[in-house]
């Protein structure tokens, strides 16, 4: 007899986990379907585990220009590559239990499998059939098993996994994901990345700091394409400075396998081919929903180059059918996948005033050094929809806290409405604006306008001061630039 559930949910990344919890807080029976780790790829393998790794690279590198700071540090300081991995990976077992403790405490079932959907309100779990290349941490004691199970709403919550492009596929020794690259056996001397988005350039960031000869080929014209140019350009002229090459609008055409290295050849604009032989090479370009196997097809859901279509409440074409978080298409983020979660879980609960998700106020976050965070249009998306804008700039150079911690490159870059004063895009490079960009986010959440911006009091002294003097420059009125 099949065990029926409120709420089912298929896979425990940061959309299925944050939706179990909110479904148990609102009273309903939930279970979730896992087939590798609880907790998905951001902690296991992506948001959580990477950041351990960039933390390590910023303390070599603050170690490394201890000078710079009047401090003497006697010996060589070099990464203990071994050391950096297993802090990594140590602590994205901590998140993977976290998750496992949250289920436990709002008591969520766990039912270990892989699902298939078989008709509306229906889900049949297997055994795990596709390999399981990463695991992280065990199983779960008490978990459920295979069988059928029903419920009157099923989120599909599966995440994506690395892009694979024809002819230049992964092989997990030479050509790498981001799996392979977050816990190398040894470090390359030298890494070619192809693409330049937010995973690639972040591993190029880590990697060079460790002292890799790193090549980033993109073929867009701009390093991370989807952020603004004038940020994109100041952080590429950092890249360049720390000794990244960096070959914009090329692409890498074809890939030679030697025994312990690659040789890739890059067309470039002009079409001439360069030659690129690198130790390692890791394939960035992109993510894919994992769509596979899951019984769609039968059921007729909507489909979307790799993605399943769902509205904004993660309503899919299919009544009682959801899907929320990478499988539901971009942004691919995290804090998407989890806040959309809530906006699924709370449309069917039947609160009120559930809103859709603005996807103009998602931030985005890229953690290389410099730092680069942004919210809302670019300078050209909103000269593209024929906004009057004005624009404001301020660099870190002008900045007390900034030149006091050696971190003076850096700007901030706002963007606003002429006609209204309301704040459109907000777009930062430099140390830790990955912590700053949500002041931006919540003051466009709240409608604020150029004129509450300008009045509000900034703390001094703090990196933050530059977010408001950038607000001051779109309106000539900057202080201290």
């Amino acid at each position: 007899m099949a065990q029926n559930y409120d709420v089912i949910i298929i896979g425990s990344g940061p959309g299925g986990y944050i939706a179990a919890i909110r479904a148990a807080q609102l009273g309903m029976r939930v279970a979730v379907v896992e087939r590798e780790h609880l907790a998905g790829i951001c902690s296991n393998w992506g948001c959580i585990p990477t950041k351990a790794l960039l933390r390590s690279a910023d303390v070599l590198h603050s170690a490394q220009h201890a000078k710079n700071y009047g401090l003497k540090l006697e010996g060589t300081i070099s990464p203990d590559l071994q050391a950096i991995v297993a802090r990594s990976r140590g602590i994205a077992e901590r998140m993977n239990g976290g998750v496992s403790f949250l289920f436990k405490k709002n008591k969520v079932d766990i039912i270990w499998g892989e699902a298939k959907l078989t008709k509306p309100g229906e889900i049949v779990v297997g055994p795990i059939t596709k390999p399981i290349v990463q695991p992280q941490g065990p199983i779960p004691k008490n978990t459920l098993g295979e069988g059928t199970y029903t419920a009157k709403h099923i989120i599909v919550a599966t995440g994506a996994r690395p892009r694979a492009l024809p002819g230049i596929e992964p092989d997990g020794k030479l050509i790498w994901t981001y799996f392979e690259a977050m816990k190398p056996e040894k470090m390359p001397k030298s890494l070619l990345v192809m693409g330049s988005g937010a995973i690639g350039i972040e591993f190029a960031s880590f990697y060079r700091t460790m002292g890799v000869d790193v090549t980033v080929v993109e073929v867009l014209s701009q390093v991370m394409p989807v952020e603004d140019a004038e940020i994109s350009t100041f952080a590429k002229k950092q890249f360049d400075k720390q000794g990244m090459k960096i070959l914009l609008e090329a692409k890498v055409s074809k890939v030679e396998k030697g025994a312990d290295s690659v040789t890739a050849h890059v067309e470039k604009k002009d079409g001439t081919i360069e030659k690129i032989t690198a130790d390692r090479m890791i394939s960035a370009v992109g993510v894919v929903g994992n769509i596979e196997n899951l019984g769609l097809e039968a059921l007729g859901v909507k489909t979307d180059r790799g993605c399943i279509v769902s509205d904004g409440y993660g309503k899919t074409n299919v009544p009682g059918l959801y899907a929320i978080g990478d499988v539901a298409g971009p942004p691919m983020l995290a804090h998407k996948a989890e806040h959309e979660a809530v906006i699924c879980i709370e449309k069917i609960a039947g609160l009120p005033n559930v809103h859709p998700m603005d996807k103009l106020k998602i931030p985005g976050c890229t953690y290389c050094n410099p730092q680069v965070a942004s919210v809302g249009l670019t300078e050209a998306k909103a000269k593209a929809e024929g906004r009057d804008i004005r624009v404001g700039r301020f660099p870190f150079v002008a900045n007390g806290k900034a030149i006091a911690l050696g971190e003076d490159q850096g700007m901030v870059k706002t963007i606003f409405d002429k006609k209204t004063g309301e704040l459109i895009g907000a777009h930062l490079v430099g140390a830790e604006v990955t912590e700053l960009i949500q002041g931006f986010v919540v003051a466009m959440n709240l409608e604020t306008t150029e004129e509450d911006l300008m009045h509000t009091i900034f703390p001094h002294p703090t990196i933050s001061e530059t977010m408001k003097e950038s607000v001051l420059d779109a309106y000539g009125r900057a202080l201290n630039a």
